[in-house]
This record gives C-alpha cells, sequence and structure tokens, in this order.
C-alpha cells in the first residue's frame, strides 16, 4: 500500500513567507532612496552656483583711446545680458602694444586690441597651445611719412609721388632736417622699416630673410637710420609733442594716417601723408579673445557680442568718424561726413602699393638688424648723489634702475657715462663701450654714496658740454638726470643753462635731456625746462616708471 505525502501547504508557507520579507525589504529600499533622495534634493537647493562672470577684461592700444572708450560707453548702454540674464560688460585698460604682449601672456587679460596683428604672434611664441583665438580687425590705417606742407612741396609733393628714397636724400643733404620713427618695439616703428627693406630690396611682395641679409639691402636701410634724429616712445607720443611743440620739433615722421587726421583737426599749421611711391603696410586693429585657463562661457559670449557690435554699420561709421578706415565696405571713404579727404591732409585714393606682410621669421630678422643698423647712442647718466637722496632709499632705487638699465642695452656700439654729483661733480666716468664695461659701470653705480648739497644745473652742463664737445653727429646723443632735490649749490642759473643747451642744440650736436623726479621735493619747473629745452621729458619716478626705465628711453636710443 502505497503512502502519498502532500508537501504544498509548507511549500506555501515558505513562499509566503519569503514574499513578506521581500516585501518588507523593497520597503526599506524604497524608504532608504526616498530618503537619499530628498537627501539629494536638499543638498542641490542649498549647494552655491558655480561663480561666472560675464565682464571682458579688454586691454587696448594707446592711440584709439577716444575711439574705444566711445565703443565700450554705447556697448554698455546698449545693456546685452547672457541667456541667464548676466550683464555683458567691459573692463578697458589703455596699454602700450609692448606692455599688451607681456600681460597677456601673464593672463592677465580675456581679450585684446593691439594696433597690429603682429603682436597676435608675440603672444602665441613658444607656447604649446595658442592663446589667441577668434581675431577679427575691425579698423584699419595706412603707415605714412607726416610732413609739413612746404617740407613735401620742396621734395616734390603733390607733383611728382615721393618716398622714402627723396626723404634720404633731403636727410643726407640737409644737417637742419629732422626726421623721426618710433623704435621697432611700437607696430608703427617695425612696420615703416620693414618698409625700408622692402624699399631696399625694390620689392613689393615676398621679402625673404636673405632679401633681409643683403648688403644691398642692409647698406640702404643703414643709410636711412643713420639720419634719424632720434626714435620716439611710439606714434601717439610722437604726435603730442609736433602738436605742443609745432613746427620746430620736426620736419618729417612716421605715423599712421588716422594721426595726421587728428593733428590736422588740431592746428592751424597743417600736415601732409606721404604715402611712400615704394609702397606701405597697415595697422590693422584686431580684437582678438585670449584662451585663458579661468574664460568663463560668458566672456566667450560677451566677446562675440562686442565683435558684432564694433562690425555694425553704427560703429564702422564711428571707425571713420574717428579718422580710421572702417573694414565695411559699404561705408564710403569719398562720403562728405569722411574726415578722409585732401582737405584733412591724406588721401583716400592712397596708397597705390600695398606692401605684403612678411612672414614671423623675416620679421624677426629684420627687427634683429635693425638694432645693428640704427643710430648707436651716447648716453651720459647724471645721477644725484646729495644727502637727501639718501632717505627713503631713493639713491637705492635710483640704483637699481641703472643697473638694470645697463644689463638691458642692446646696441653693441652704445656708450654710456656716468656723471655722480652733490655739491659738486665728483668721480665722473667718461663715455665706455656697455658691451665691454658693462661690470664695470654696474660697480661704479653701486658704489655712489649720499652727501652734500645739490648742485644739479652744474652737473647737467658738465655733461652737455662734454657731448658737445665730442661731436658725434652720426650719434644720438643723450642725458638721463636722476634726482631728488632742489638746486641749491650750482654756479649756473636754470635760464642761463636753458639758454645754452638751446643755443648749442641749434649750432652742434643735438642733445636730448630725460629727467627722472624722485620725492616730493623734486623742483618740476627745473626738471621740466630742461627737458623741454631739447625735446626730451620729466616724468616722476614712480615703480611703473623705474620698471620700464629702460624700455622708455630705449624707443629713443
Amino acid at each position: 500500500m502505497s503512502r502519498k505525502i502532500t508537501r504544498r501547504p509548507a511549500l506555501q508557507a515558505n513562499s509566503c513567507a519569503l514574499i513578506a520579507i521581500a516585501t518588507v525589504v523593497l520597503g526599506m529600499v524604497g524608504v532608504l532612496c526616498l530618503i537619499a533622495g530628498l537627501v539629494s534634493i536638499t543638498s542641490t537647493a542649498d549647494a552655491t552656483p558655480t561663480p561666472t562672470t560675464a565682464t571682458l577684461e579688454l586691454a587696448y592700444s594707446p592711440e584709439k583711446d577716444a575711439l574705444m572708450q566711445d565703443i565700450v560707453a554705447r556697448f554698455h548702454k546698449a545693456n546685452y545680458k547672457t541667456p541667464a540674464g548676466l550683464p555683458m560688460k567691459i573692463s578697458a585698460t589703455r596699454m602700450d602694444a609692448a606692455d599688451i604682449v607681456e600681460a597677456a601672456r601673464a593672463g592677465r587679460f580675456t581679450a585684446i586690441s593691439p594696433d597690429s596683428s603682429l603682436w597676435l604672434g608675440q603672444i602665441d611664441a613658444d607656447r604649446e597651445r595658442p592663446l589667441v583665438s577668434e581675431a577679427t580687425r575691425f579698423a584699419v590705417t595706412p603707415i605714412v611719412i607726416a610732413m609739413w606742407s612746404d617740407v613735401a612741396q620742396s621734395l616734390g609733393y603733390p607733383q611728382k609721388p615721393i618716398g622714402w628714397q627723396e626723404l634720404l636724400g633731403k636727410a643726407q643733404s640737409d644737417a637742419n632736417f629732422k626726421w623721426s620713427h618710433p623704435a621697432t618695439s611700437s607696430a608703427s616703428g617695425l612696420l615703416a622699416t620693414l618698409a625700408e627693406f622692402y624699399a631696399g630690396a625694390n620689392k613689393t611682395r615676398g621679402l625673404t630673410e636673405e632679401d633681409v641679409k643683403n648688403r644691398a639691402t642692409l647698406d640702404y636701410v643703414a643709410a636711412l637710420e643713420k639720419t634719424v634724429r632720434y626714435y620716439g616712445e611710439g606714434e601717439q607720443a610722437t604726435i603730442d609733442q609736433v602738436l605742443q611743440r609745432g613746427r620746430s620739433y620736426l620736419d618729417a615722421f612716421v605715423v599712421s594716417e588716422r594721426l595726421v587726421v587728428y593733428h590736422n583737426s588740431k592746428a592751424s599749421a597743417k600736415l601732409v601723408a606721404i604715402y611712400p611711391v615704394e609702397g606701405t603696410l597697415w595697422q590693422d586693429h584686431p580684437l582678438a579673445l585670449l584662451e585663458q585657463p579661468n574664460l568663463t562661457d560668458d566672456q566667450r559670449l560677451t566677446y562675440r557680442r562686442l565683435r558684432e557690435f564694433v562690425l555694425s554699420a553704427e560703429i564702422q561709421k564711428l571707425i571713420l568718424q574717428a579718422g580710421y578706415r572702417p573694414v565695411d565696405l559699404n561705408i564710403r571713404l569719398d562720403d562728405p561726413a569722411s574726415p578722409i579727404k585732401t582737405q584733412n591732409g591724406v588721401d583716400p585714393a592712397q596708397p597705390q602699393t600695398t606692401l605684403q606682410m612678411p612672414n614671423a621669421a623675416v620679421i624677426e630678422e629684420a627687427q634683429s638688424y635693425w638694432f645693428l643698423a640704427k643710430r648707436p647712442a651716447n648716453i651720459m647718466l647724471v645721477v644725484d648723489t646729495s644727502g637727501s637722496m639718501g632717505s627713503q632709499s631713493k639713491l637705492k632705487q635710483a640704483q637699481d634702475a641703472l643697473v638694470t638699465f645697463l644689463d638691458q642695452v642692446q646696441g653693441e656700439k652704445d656708450r654710456v657715462g656716468l656723471v655722480p654729483f652733490s655739491t659738486r661733480v665728483s668721480g665722473a666716468v667718461g663715455l665706455q663701450d656697455v658691451g665691454k664695461e658693462r661690470d664695470a659701470l654696474k660697480a661704479r653705480v653701486r658704489a655712489l654714496k649720499a652727501e652734500g648739497s645739490t648742485a644739479l644745473l652744474d652737473a647737467v652742463w658738465f655733461a652737455y658740454d662734454d657731448l658737445q664737445k665730442r661731436g658725434e653727429r652720426e650719434r644720438i646723443n643723450a642725458i638721463v638726470v636722476m634726482t631728488d632735490g632742489i638746486e641749491n649749490a650750482s654756479s649756473l642759473k636754470l635760464n642761463t643753462l636753458a639758454e645754452r643747451i638751446r643755443r648749442g642744440n641749434a649750432s652742434g650736436i643735438p642733445i636730448v635731456i630725460f629727467c627722472i623726479g624722485y620725492g616730493s621735493d623734486a623742483d618740476w619747473n627745473v626738471l621740466n625746462t630742461l627737458a623741454d629745452a631739447t625735446g626730451g621729458f620729466a616724468r616722476r619716478a614712480d615703480p611703473e616708471t623705474i620698471r620700464r626705465l629702460y624700455k622708455i628711453l630705449s624707443t629713443y636710443f
């Protein structure tokens, strides 16, 4: 008899138990997930959003200061906003182009507008990843030789086209002819130098490194450079000096076309723009975004909105009114309201020949050879060592500045002398070749001690008389005065010295005087009078001036 065993009720019971357990577990998981979700929601609500900004930090070159301020004001008035509602703002800083390069590489700005795209390549030099992106030009202006009308007419203008060759002939035949172009640390100076190399090579396109090194080309450029009266800090600084000093300051000088318009709008004596018959290059005023590590998406949007803004018809017309040529070809230069007209000394039909921009290697080669071709300098350093210079570490500051200056003098043929003074000139060092005597000159500077009174005028005359007696007209001759005090020990009077200097510069070799004043006691009437008598400048010795002393002065040398 078989037995039938039935186990279903047990299985059912076990299944029910398992289901019950699973239900409890799932319920607990659900509760935990709900709690976790609530915690997540709470955490998200309490978290601080990632900070962002839509403000673009923009550096721009000095010659378009008024234009850029106007553009920024109009941009802000338009009240642009990001999709998230952040206001788009521009924080604009005026800065020399060479300093823009340094600041950009240091990460200080998120956008730049130098006077030429030349500087963009320098920003990205030796970088693994490019910093410059999305560059767009929005204004252009050709480089010209500005001359007074009668000077240009004496060279055959406007009956015949003139250029570098006529300028060279005039400078070589007339010892009193004064012309200037900025150093190659400025765009106008570098573009003018490249134009000289093109003229020397008798080309308008495809300038090569071999062309730059060619002896005939180098001789041509050297001949031009030897006739330069002095170099300057830049075209804006030159035009400011011309406006201040008038006809007696220079006969001709290199600037952009736009600054001829600017000058003629402010002065009764008129300049004319000479577009060299050999050809010219252009400043192209780019607006570029910098891919800095901290660049935000909103800043990128602000840049793109600004780019659209400067290319708009409204701003392009504003650019034309400022004397630049707009990039919008729909805006006509012959419009009656356009300032690009012969009445303002410029010609909308010029330049007839535009030179091709060389590649970076050719530009670097030309700039290197310019240092060899340019006029060498005689520089006398007149340093106050009176007792008052010992207070507040003023002598130490002057020594540091002079040592840095000596370290940075690049010209192999440049000479430097030292004229320390207190109650009298004492321990003067005659002109020395910097390349050979750099360390010895630095040691003499470091050994200076502060004591005695202040015979400033006698010391300046000592240096000035020494340079005049040398009579080295083929060199740029300069005096750098560093003082903190009030003249109190000289045998000369200020008016007597200033008149001697003016007469000496008129009949002998031209000597330019630069004055650096330390502290609140510096006599600015004396310093300005000495500088003004020679076409130099007087500046306060603030940290920025001291830091940039060589850069400022080297543009003249």
